[in-house]
């Protein structure tokens, strides 16, 4: 541990990036739509970490990396990047950053869940009140069927907060991963060059092969300002809070803790929704969303 409680404060930095970068995502899929978005911001991410392993470590890949680490790295990027981003991204559009990153507040919970059914962890009965209280929170505010104080197609958003939900569950199954894969002193750095590389990799084979990429550089020149949304958002989530989550799983004692202190994008999104999006944030939304999180920190914390 590079000095006290630095996975403690990895695991805050990683809230504040992952509060800014849903935003200027949404505001980019807005434009030119979920897919591009996660293709290009994907893409870009992974040209800067690589650039940036290149000048800390001589190579654009980590190549000294055991097959086990390359094994569990490239599982987490496309279970939490590939599969569960493409997931997220689609609800950023649907139902607005606000509500997606309040459902994902759950992927704390499914990480528990899935320790408890794979690896024989044991749930304290205040873990399992956590739990209730965080369903109970979340249910709650999205009981309201609504978005920014207007009523929306029901359909629409139901669907909007199953894919949150699907990104939910991603996230929880590339953390998981991720941890196995930095087991001893492998560089966070690396890791996060081989998730982020392999997911890019299976997202743009995956496009490629669908005869879908001319079209993804035509909607980016035809919108240089989605282009200059999904460059900030990209610095802020792919590259600094994809590095900091990476670092607080590393540098923290218990993963818990980690995942309870990277689950506050919620709160962050309050004010956020209300500047940027005009969202009218209702009382209810508030206290679900506090009730939400007490529910994340009893589920990790007591």
């Amino acid at each position: 541990m590079p000095f006290p409680f630095a996975g403690e404060l990895a695991a805050l930095a990683t809230s504040v990036f992952f509060s800014i970068a849903p935003t200027f995502f949404a505001l980019g899929s807005r434009l030119v739509g979920s897919a591009v978005v996660n293709l290009s911001r994907l893409l870009l991410a992974t040209l800067i970490l690589m650039a940036a392993h290149f000048f800390v470590f001589g190579g654009i890949l980590p190549w000294l990396a055991t097959p086990d680490q390359w094994f569990w790295f490239s599982l987490s990027g496309i279970i939490g990047l590939t599969l569960g981003d493409a997931a997220l991204f689609q609800a950023f559009v649907q139902i607005g950053p606000r509500l997606t990153m309040l459902v994902f507040s759950l992927s704390p919970i499914l990480t528990a869940v899935a320790g408890w059914a794979w690896f024989n962890e044991t749930l304290t009965a205040a873990q399992i009140l956590g739990i209730s209280i965080t369903l109970a929170g979340v249910l709650w505010v999205v009981a309201e069927e609504q978005n920014g104080g207007k009523t929306i197609d029901r359909r629409y958003y139901l669907i909007g907060l199953f894919f949150a939900l699907l990104g939910a569950m991603g996230q929880a199954g590339g953390l998981v991963t991720a941890k196995l894969g930095l087991a001893g002193d492998f560089p966070v750095l690396s890791g996060q060059v081989i998730r982020l590389g392999v997911g890019t990799l299976v997202m743009w084979l995956f496009t490629l092969v669908r005869g879908k990429g001319r079209e993804m550089v035509t909607k980016l020149r035809e919108q240089p300002l989605a282009a200059r949304y999904i460059l900030v958002g990209t610095v802020a989530g792919p590259v600094f809070g994809i590095g900091f989550s990476l670092a607080a799983v590393k540098y923290t004692a218990d993963i818990g803790v980690a995942s309870t202190l990277q689950s506050l994008p919620p709160i962050f999104l309050l004010p956020i929704g209300y500047f940027f999006f005009k969202e009218k944030v209702t009382p209810r939304a508030i206290l679900g969303t506090v009730v939400a999180l007490a529910g994340v920190a009893i589920l990790f914390l007591v």
